[in-house]
């Protein structure tokens, strides 16, 4: 059997030093403690490897590492430029009242919450995200903190995929 090359990212997330490679896992989550798990892991093997890590470390973060998680994303329907932007392209064509609804729903679960609504936004369309955000806020602290690490998990996964397919650009 043939081993396939590493891709260029994880190569190079695998090899570069840590201030550098700490910084390009920072723009994957901004949680410190899940930075430095992640860290201590490499190398790996294979993207699957640094998936697992991922799905491992995130079950492993307190409440506070999740808030600290959870402050580096900005709320849906309000994206700043570049990876969020991205990944909540569901509600750039959305209608004025569903970004009316979705602000509302916002400062309505963040005064609940207290943090922003999180959802893997990817291939989402805003009135999916809008539902979810209904769901969503009637349950409880506990059962929505489990939720917001189920779904930074995703957005770790796909984030973590993209840096392991291609190296960072140098700032």
């Amino acid at each position: 059997m043939t081993a396939f090359p590493a891709a260029p990212g994880l190569t190079w997330l695998n090899s570069a030093v840590e201030g550098d490679a700490r910084a390009a896992l920072h723009k994957v989550c901004a949680a410190g403690a899940w930075t430095g798990m992640l860290l201590a892991r490499r190398p790996y093997a294979d993207e699957e490897a640094l998936l697992a890590a991922n799905e491992a470390v995130m079950a492993e973060l307190s409440a506070a590492d999740l808030a600290e998680a959870m402050a580096g994303h900005p709320p849906i329907g309000r994206p700043a430029p570049g990876e969020a932007a991205r990944e909540q392209r569901g509600m750039a064509d959305a209608s004025a009242q569903l970004k009316e609804e979705m602000l509302e729903l916002n400062l309505a679960y963040q005064e609940k919450f207290g943090h922003v609504f999180l959802i893997c936004a990817t291939g989402l369309t805003g009135e999916e995200m809008r539902d979810a955000a209904r769901r969503r806020i009637g349950n409880s602290p506990e059962a929505e903190r489990e939720i917001v690490r189920t779904e930074l998990t995703k957005i770790n996964r796909i984030r973590l995929a993209g840096l392991a397919e291609k190296e960072p650009e140098r700032a």
